[in-house]
């Protein structure tokens, strides 16, 4: 390394080490790619700590220990790291003693004594950012590269490989945005300017309002005075009014007395002449007369009513025996056609002959069938009976399932409140197995059944809880489509597995359990439970269950000899696990002991030989009931056709019984009929007698009838003669009468005149004398509420004011009770609200001046961040694109998809701003996010060692170092991530690159640019101060002429 020359400052040209695992060691790395290769506990790792730690890092960055003391040597009381980076012209060399007793450090620059911020300020100039995992990836967190967040990827980019001011401009944008939303949150002080100045309204309003109440009181006042002396003006006028109106009435009084006196005496001549006439009325036409003959009148002709009632009568009866002997006949017709229907019918009767082998051959054969129907029912009873004993044994079958799935069920709850999204997809999985080719198992912990509770533990303590929580699947394939489903689609967080594709459920132990029993030991874990094959094929591949022996105290008293004699790798004990591990290096055996802890999963089990023997028998049962039911069914159709049949049977029997009565019923019957029929015929009625009878009395009734007509016509005429005078005498009386009502209605009316006049006058004087009173009172309150005195007139300017005024007392009420109305809505005011008006308009002008300059601060700020952004997100962008176009071509040459983009939720949140990696590694799959649970450890390292590479050629640090990172990958993508490497990194153009690796491949491509150092420890290894690669060589050298010879 010292013939090679470091073009990039800051670049790691020596590392010399007291520290960690060495006593004393010197690394001098390439400028290019530095591989740095050993095995396990070597002190690789030591090396990237020594970097970190040496150039001003702290221990959290590295993820191993919270004390700087922690990295000194076990014994050592101090630790110095000494890193010397190269810088034009002359090198700058770091030196960090450690003290384990205080964890203090001290600092040295090129070998003098100087402070940690002298230190950091010279890395920062180097732009070495240890704590940036962009450049620094230490071993301890590589899995973290993959837990950063959209934005803190996009910080650690633009610290790593962006341009000086890039990070500084993004830091100044969030400055300034935090600025902004605090100018922004005057928006509250521009609302309370709003709502002041809307107060201010309200306040200016009730200061118009103070003044319009002003003027309104003032206006009342004036009406108020003016109120007396208008109802003064109107009492007088009334006064004068009254006055004239009772002189009038007096005069009016005068000329009614002298004409009532000539009506008055006509009326007197006008009554004489009307007795007379009444007197005549009486004497002449009397009232009895007239009333006898208008008596005989109506007698007469009630009479005649009477007649026409007989008639009616008559006609009446004769039209109900015309009746009677229409039904009479009727009845004979219906009679004789019954009688000729029963004696057809007895004519076609044959004789009764002799029915009694009939009756007893159907009495015998309903015997049979009532012994046959007996029979059957006992059949029924028996069969009903069996039916009842296998319905008891299935419900008591029924109900041990019932408990057995109980237990099921308390282990699925168990599942949702520990697991919930495992619980999610169960049921998604319940209800759509038809999708996948092959058997899928449901979570272990629901699959796996312990045979003894106790045991629990073991399997538990021995089963990862990923792996408890994991469903197991036959085909790769299905197990795909379902994580696919559950991650990308559902986003739930589940487990899966794949049982392997030859199954090793019964796979062999290494020795018999029996070998094991004089150890204590007594089972293996497989036969501790039982579970579906593939979920037993997977625990014997991945757990090897199959091989790991259980024993009891016995073995944990006598473990160290069990450990020396089984050679056992895995061993449990009644409360403990025991691990036992040796050395690839020095052959030293390592063992490690665990209590073990209280299952959670598996206390609850079902015995699976019970509930299959149950399973069975239900089945059994199900098939015995199907039988009976069958056999029952026949048994109840038989029954119903040999019910059928006696009932036809019992029908023939009664028929045959009825078939003998008849013949004697029908001949008794057409006996009684004729009977009936000869008392119809005697029963006759003579409608034409009937006739002749009823003519006779109708004449007769109309002789007597005309005899009262001429009597009644001879009334009729004394009547109407009497009623001629009475009417003659009576219309002269009229006449009388009315004149003389119209003589009494003249006078009445003259009097009725007259008494009004009278009282007209006598209202009128009373009114006068009251106004008089009234007027002398008005004008004294006038000239009080003026404040005159009584001989003074009213002042001018009180004259002048009243003539703006309304006139009548009307106008005046209306106007005032108007005014004092306005006024008494001014309520609450007073001359307090001028003044908080005037202070309002105060603070609004303050308020308004500390807006306008907050505004133009604003202003000030958006045009910052409008300057600001464009310098750097056009930047950012260009910087991405590059980024993104050498990871897609790092992972198309991989045949796999992977982009890089800026990722923006909102423009104006500068702090939202970030970068998502999204990857595919899988033809059938999608690009997905990377993040810390959908891809697997490989494909996350894949994907960060990837995007390192696609910052490795952007070059702006001095050196990157990466730990470990191939350790999940498989060959394939191992090989291709090296050659990679080993391609970007050994480029003229790229800065120093340190790659820490346990192991590589065989037959890898590597580059002359390349610097591998070999890191090895261990007992038998030399002293540092001894190696001597010079010497080395030549011997190896002298050896190789000395075999050739």
């Amino acid at each position: 390394a010292d013939g090679i020359s470091f073009c990039d400052c800051g670049a790691v040209q020596k590392i010399t080490v007291i520290f960690r695992t060495y006593d004393t060691c010197e690394v001098r790395p390439g400028p290019n790619l530095n591989m740095i290769v050993g095995a396990n506990g070597t002190g690789k790792s030591s090396i990237v700590c020594a970097i970190c730690l040496g150039l001003a890092g702290k221990p959290s960055f590295i993820g191993r220990a919270d004390k700087v003391g922690l990295f000194v040597k076990q014994g050592c009381l101090k630790g110095v790291v000494e890193v010397e980076l190269a810088k034009t012209p002359d090198n700058i060399i770091i030196t960090r003693e450690i003290q384990v007793v205080n964890n203090t450090s001290t600092w040295f620059i090129n070998r003098k004594p100087t402070t940690l911020k002298t230190v950091e300020e010279q890395i920062a100039a180097l732009n070495i950012q240890v704590d940036n995992l962009c450049q620094f990836l230490p071993q301890d967190r590589v899995g973290e590269f993959a837990k950063l967040s959209k934005i803190e990827l996009l910080e650690a980019t633009e610290k790593s490989v962006g341009p000086p001011e890039m990070y500084q401009f993004h830091c100044e944008l969030k400055n300034f945005r935090e600025k902004e939303r605090e100018l922004e949150v005057n928006k509250d002080k521009t609302n309370s300017l709003e709502k002041m100045r809307q107060r201010l309204e309200r306040y200016k309003q009730d200061v118009e309002r103070y003044h319009e109440r002003k003027r309104h009181l003032d206006l009342i006042e004036m009406l108020e005075r003016k109120r007396p002396w208008v109802e003064y003006e109107n009492v007088r006028q009334q006064h004068e009014e009254v006055k004239q109106s009772r002189d009038q009435a007096k005069e009016e009084l005068k000329n009614l007395k002298e004409m009532q006196f000539p009506v008055k005496k006509k009326i007197q001549e006008t009554e004489e002449y009307f007795k007379n006439l009444d007197i005549k009325i009486r004497d002449k036409v009397g009232a009895s007369e007239i009333k006898d003959v208008s008596q005989k009148c109506k007698q007469k002709q009630d009479a005649l009513e009477m007649k026409d009632k007989q008639i009616e009568e008559i006609h009446q009866a004769l039209r109900m025996k015309k009746d009677e002997e229409m039904d009479r006949q009727v009845k004979i017709h219906n009679t004789q056609k019954m009688i000729e229907e029963w004696k057809n019918e007895l004519s076609t009767m044959a004789v009764s002959a002799d029915l009694q082998p009939q009756t007893d051959a159907v009495n015998n054969e309903l015997k049979k069938l009532q012994e046959e129907r007996a029979n059957i029912d006992s059949d029924i009873s028996d069969l009903t009976a069996e039916k009842m004993n296998q319905k008891r044994e299935e419900k008591r079958i029924t109900e041990r399932l019932g408990q057995l799935n109980n237990i099921m069920n308390m282990k699925e709850e168990n599942l949702k409140g520990k697991f919930r999204d495992t619980h999610s997809a169960l049921m998604w999985l319940r209800n759509n197995k038809d999708k996948f080719k092959k058997k899928v198992c449901e979570p272990m912990m629901l699959e796996i059944n312990m045979k003894d509770n106790r045991h629990a533990k073991y399997v538990e303590n021995h089963i990862s809880s990923n792996d408890m929580r994991a469903f197991v699947f036959e085909s790769q394939e299905d197990m795909e489509k379902f994580l696919v489903e559950m991650r990308d689609h559902q986003k739930l967080r589940v487990n899966a597995v794949c049982a392997p594709a030859e199954s090793r459920a019964e796979s062999l132990p290494s020795r018999p359990i029996e070998e094991l029993h004089r150890y204590g030991f007594f089972s293996y874990l497989r036969e501790l439970f039982d579970a579906p094959h593939p979920v037993m094929s997977y625990l014997c591949s991945q757990y090897h269950v199959h091989d790991v022996p259980v024993g009891t105290e016995k073995t944990r008293n006598m473990i160290e000899r069990v450990i020396q004699e089984t050679k056992l790798r895995q061993i449990y004990t009644a409360e403990e696990k025991y691990i036992v591990k040796v050395s690839a290096y020095t052959n030293l055996t390592f063992t490690t002991n665990t209590s073990l802890r209280e299952a959670q999963f598996l206390t609850s089990s079902v015995d699976t030989d019970e509930r299959r023997q149950l399973e069975n028998e239900q089945q059994d049962i199900n098939n015995t009931l199907k039988s009976l039911d069958m056999h029952l069914t026949t048994l109840f159709e038989t029954q119903k056709h040999l019910e059928h049949r006696d009932n036809e049977l019992r029908q023939q029997k009664k028929e045959l019984l009825e078939r003998g009565n008849r013949r004697r019923q029908l001949e008794s019957k057409i006996g009684v009929k004729y009977d009936s029929l000869r008392q119809l015929e005697e029963d006759a009625i003579s409608l034409e007698d009937e006739y002749q009878q009823a003519n006779v009395k109708i004449k007769e009734i109309n002789t007597q009838k005309a005899r009262l007509v001429t009597e009644l016509m001879h009334h009729i005429k004394n009547c109407i003669s009497l009623n001629i005078l009475k009417a003659d005498l009576v219309l002269q009386s009229t006449t009388v009468a009315a004149e003389k009502n119209r003589l009494e209605s003249e006078c009445n009316e003259g009097s009725v005149q007259l008494r009004a006049a009278e009282q007209r006058f006598c209202e009128l004087d009373e009114r006068k004398r009251l106004l008089t009173e009234n007027c002398k009172e008005l004008l004294k309150k006038a000239q009080q509420v003026c404040k005159l005195s009584p001989d003074q007139r009213l002042p001018k300017e009180f004259q002048t004011a009243f003539q703006a005024l309304p006139t009548t007392l009307e106008e005046i009420d209306a106007f005032l009770n108007e005014e004092k109305t306005r006024a008494s809505c001014f309520t609450g005011l007073n001359a307090s609200v001028v003044e908080e008006y005037n202070k309002q308009i105060e603070e609004i002008q303050q308020l308004t001046e500390y807006l306008e300059e907050k505004k133009k601060e604003l202003d000030n700020y958006k045009q910052n961040i409008s300057q600001v952004k464009e310098r750097w997100l056009n930047p950012l962008k260009k910087l991405i694109e590059q980024i993104n176009g050498k990871f897609s071509n790092f992972f198309s040459s991989m045949q796999c998809v992977g982009e890089v983009d800026l990722h923006v939720e909102n423009e104006e949140e500068y702090d939202k701003y970030g970068i998502r990696i999204r990857v595919k590694f899988h033809r059938s799959t999608e690009l997905h996010e990377l993040t810390p649970y959908h891809q697997s450890g490989g494909e996350k390292s894949v994907s960060t060692m990837l995007y390192l590479m696609a910052l490795q050629e952007l070059n702006r640090c001095p050196f990157r170092v990466v730990d470990e990172i191939n350790q999940g990958m498989d060959p394939m993508n191992e090989r291709r991530v090296f050659e990679l490497v080993v391609k970007t990194a050994c480029k003229e153009s790229t800065s120093q690159y340190f790659f820490i690796t346990p192991k590589l491949l065989q037959n890898l491509t590597y580059n002359d640019k390349m610097t591998v150092l070999f890191v090895y420890n261990g007992p038998f290894m030399l002293e540092a101060n001894k190696w001597n690669l010079k010497s080395f060589c030549r011997r190896r050298r002298r050896l190789g002429r000395m075999d050739e010879q």
